[in-house]
């Protein structure tokens, strides 16, 4: 007699097929997209080479404490839920009611703005084709390939990265023999550093501006923590992941705006370009690649960019869907998104994710695209809240976790520099959603406004909601009362 359906449901569980190798490709990937292969450009029009460079190092330290934080809480409690589940641990079921809905959107949405990102790609080689037809084969890539198993997923994402730091490699080798003089004429030497009102374009308010767009194009790195739950061996994987994952992202961000700041003068109209649209032929990298005589550059770039865009909504399902698995088996979603299938992949939450994906791509190419706007809008601050959640939720839990007599140096992983990194991560990330649009604040400009914030009223809203639904229950978690207990994972 076979096993009833509820009862074999119950049975499977998650599998660990991740690997270290796929950890480190889904972190990376999940930080080099289009912010960096045409949004750089905007960056160093904006602000200047120095001013560009600044920024990027500022938001990468940042980024590198809220890295820390996410690391020590996920190698002891090594959960698909994340940040979902550290938020109702160590600060009240109500925010991480509110953090896990605003994640799983987030992405949802996001795999809609890679679907609309594709088509337009694919029409560098294809223009007659409607660009709905490319969105309908690359969300049934994206699917098949999560649906396989959490191993087909990651191996798919260690190639889709592989080839977009391969390109960035290349262009960093091709721009450092550029700037010494053996490729592409005469070098340059400092003289693009030093023209105009270089390296510092348009002062302070500009590089704050550029702390937007740096912060925006860092979103991702913290996918390695719902990769947690599937990892082989999170004690060991997550901390080495964390550590090597931040230089790598680093040297490629820091350096590519320097060969860039190096090679193209900040007044050069292509860099503007490329941060407003979707032209590949204005991208610094591009326009890099041709100068030193490469003359498929364009083409190139195309299918590097395609690649990540490929890359971006692949770890969005992924990610998406065990956000919402997680919620599901926590009861903060309907229960039916917590069905695995024989493999253990949750089929339910995939199904649900990509129909929200394909309802979003549709609101853009039926409608005026008002209605994917304010979607995309209300997903914007979403990356940033969850850094927000991420070192609030550290930096109670370490608290707690001394309260309670627990020995520091029993953690599997430890923030080498608590408290001082989640506070700094605090405060800086406050600063970067306040300064969303202050231009549009000072100039009175309320749908402007009403635009760029929408993400922060969503997030409070589904916050008070919750709240008043489930009234005490949802007080926020006293440090001694917390449950700051691990996770067993026993080595393969």
């Amino acid at each position: 007699m076979g096993m009833p359906a509820a009862s074999a449901n119950e049975d499977r569980r998650l599998r660990r097929g991740l690997k270290s190798r796929h950890l480190q490709m889904i972190a990376i990937g999940g930080a080099i997209g289009t912010g960096l292969f045409l949004g750089s450009g905007g960056t160093i029009s904006q602000a200047g080479p120095g001013g560009a460079l600044l920024a990027y190092a500022a938001i990468g330290i940042m980024v590198l404490f809220v890295m820390q934080s996410l690391g020590e809480m996920s190698t002891h409690l090594p959960v698909a839920g994340s940040f979902h589940t550290y938020g109702t641990k160590y600060v009240s079921p109500s925010f991480g009611f509110a953090m896990g809905w605003n994640y799983w959107f987030n992405w949802a949405i996001t795999l809609a703005a890679e679907l609309v990102a594709a088509g337009v790609i694919m029409s560098f080689w294809f223009p007659d084709v409607p660009s709905w037809i490319w969105a309908a084969v690359f969300l049934i890539l994206l699917a098949g390939l999560n649906f396989l198993s959490a191993k087909a997923f990651g191996e798919g994402e260690f190639w889709f990265a592989a080839i977009k730091v391969t390109a960035v490699l290349a262009f960093l080798v091709l721009g450092v023999f550029m700037i010494a003089g053996i490729l592409g004429g005469t070098a340059p030497g400092v003289s693009n550093w030093t023209k105009g009102e270089a390296p510092f374009v348009g002062g302070w308010m500009s590089v704050i501006s550029v702390f937007m767009i740096a912060g925006f194009s860092f979103q991702g790195t913290e996918l390695v923590g719902v990769t947690a739950g599937e990892s082989e061996n999170p004690r060991k994987d997550m901390p080495r992941a964390i550590r090597t994952v931040f230089w790598r992202i680093m040297l490629f961000y820091i350096g590519a705006i320097a060969v860039i700041g190096f090679i193209l003068p900040y007044t050069d109209p292509s860099l503007l370009a490329s941060a407003n649209n979707e032209d590949i032929t204005a991208s610094p990298f591009t326009l890099v690649f041709e100068r030193a005589g490469i003359a498929v550059a364009a083409g190139m770039m195309n299918a590097v960019i395609l690649t990540a865009i490929l890359s971006a909504g692949n770890s969005g399902l992924y990610a998406s869907t065990r956000m919402l698995y997680a919620m599901a088996k926590e009861g903060t979603a309907p229960r039916l998104f917590a069905r695995l299938n024989e493999r253990g992949v949750p089929v339910m939450a995939l199904l649900a994710t990509a129909m929200i994906g394909l309802f979003g791509f549709l609101t853009e190419i039926m409608g005026d695209g008002g209605a994917y706007t304010w979607l995309m809008n209300v997903s914007g601050l979403s990356g940033f809240i969850v850094w927000v959640g991420i070192a609030w939720c550290h930096f109670r839990f370490r608290r707690a976790y001394v309260r309670q007599g627990r020995a520091v140096a029993d953690l599997p992983y430890r923030a080498p520099l608590f408290p001082i990194g989640p506070v700094i991560a605090l405060i800086m990330l406050i600063v970067v959603i306040i300064g969303q649009n202050v231009q549009a604040i000072v100039n009175g400009q309320l749908l402007q406004v009403a635009s760029a914030y929408a993400g922060l009223p969503a997030f409070l809203l589904l916050w008070v909601i919750h709240r008043i639904v489930t009234g005490r229950r949802s007080r926020m978690v006293a440090l001694d009362d917390m449950d700051v207990d691990g996770l067993e994972i026993k080595a393969p």
